[in-house]
């Protein structure tokens, strides 16, 4: 019998929820696990401001995946990870180089430049990834008066294309980033799904492969909000404490934060949720390389995949299916799987795109 709870929610429901795409995995819903988890975190009072058992526990469990004498702070959202995490690394005249593709570079509408007060020193690559030779063509001009100095490199695990760092090559970056006196910052917006991609614990392309500090998402994979800025190498990163309050990234009722990273991480949620979406990804993969017309146009070693489509097509697909343009004049297109997306929604998905191809 239906309880009344669930007619009620039924009824407040505004969407219809068989409704799926493949613009973003921010589309899809909270897992079912963290909603638990935030239901029981919801009883009685908690102290405020990360003073609360569930953050207590989140910082073992972040102990756990990268080691002892870590620091972690639960922010409000990704851009909020990187602004802070970058903030931490650099004096006032600090610049930071990251791939022209990077997220805090195309997508975070300069936030670094306008909150953090960060010169961005752009490289353009062919993959998303950084390699020390690309990170030597802004690595340059210290003492320079007239320059932004370069004392901080970002790089994306996965990147904005979906690819991967394997870890040697995050450790030859970091060596490279070291002997040069700078710092190393991992945007780790999709880090679960770079996991599940390498098949190798967290920390072995992070802390042990010379990472400084890291933005730790979960809303990307399965959480309803948060991040977690988790400082490796707690020598290299300055006021994060501080610095949380000055970016408005400091959560009041921070136990909620907590506790879906607690969901997230005490059993193997995380890696689940990312190896699900990573292998609808490859699904979709295989499937679409095998159509004529369907130009793939970077490796799929994520949740996402990237292909050039005929002119009109993405269009009179995005009729029933909401996705992105990647590159809108070059008609290249992205499509990101999420921990719920099933086999049936990649094969409706890839019945249509033969439709609409078939159908000229």
């Amino acid at each position: 019998m239906t309880t009344t709870v669930e007619s009620a929610a039924t009824a407040a429901r505004l969407h219809d929820p068989a409704v799926r795409g493949f613009a973003s995995d921010n589309y899809s819903g909270v897992h079912p696990e963290v909603l638990a988890a935030l239901a029981a975190a919801n009883e009685g009072h908690q102290v405020s401001y990360g003073e609360d058992d569930y953050t207590a526990r989140l910082h073992v469990l972040m102990e756990e995946h990268f080691g002892a004498g870590i620091e972690c702070f639960p922010v409000f959202n990704g851009t909020g990870a990187n602004v802070l995490s970058l903030q931490s690394l650099l004096p006032r005249w600090g610049a930071v180089i990251c791939a022209s593709t990077a997220h805090i570079n195309m997508d975070e509408n300069g936030a670094p430049e306008r909150i953090g007060g960060i010169k961005l020193l752009q490289v353009p690559t062919p993959d998303g990834k950084l390699t020390p030779e690309l990170i030597d063509r802004e690595a340059w001009g210290w003492g320079d008066e007239h320059r932004a100095q370069p004392l901080a490199v970002s790089i994306t695990q996965t990147t904005e294309l979906g690819t991967c760092y394997t870890p040697d090559e995050v450790r030859a970056i970091a060596e490279h980033v070291h002997a040069k006196g700078m710092k190393l910052h991992m945007d780790g917006a999709r880090l679960a799904n770079a996991a599940a991609h390498l098949d190798v614990p967290l920390r072995e392309f992070t802390r042990d492969a010379g990472v400084d500090i890291l933005s730790f998402g979960g809303t990307k994979n399965g959480l309803l909000f948060g991040e977690v800025v988790v400082a490796l190498n707690p020598e290299a990163a300055q006021g994060l404490l501080y610095l949380r309050k000055m970016n408005m990234q400091l959560a009041s009722k921070m136990r909620f934060m907590s506790a879906q990273f607690i969901a997230l991480l005490e059993g193997d949620l995380w890696l689940r949720s990312a190896r699900h979406a990573n292998a609808m990804a490859a699904r979709l993969r295989a499937a679409v390389d095998g159509i004529d017309g369907v130009e793939p146009t970077q490796k799929t070693e994520s949740n996402g995949v990237f292909a050039i489509l005929p002119e009109g097509i993405a269009d009179r697909l995005r009729e029933s299916f909401r996705f992105y343009d990647w590159n809108e004049a070059a008609r290249e297109v992205r499509w990101m799987c999420s921990f719920d997306t099933s086999e049936e929604d990649v094969d409706v998905f890839v019945a249509a795109i033969k439709r609409e191809l078939a159908a000229g």
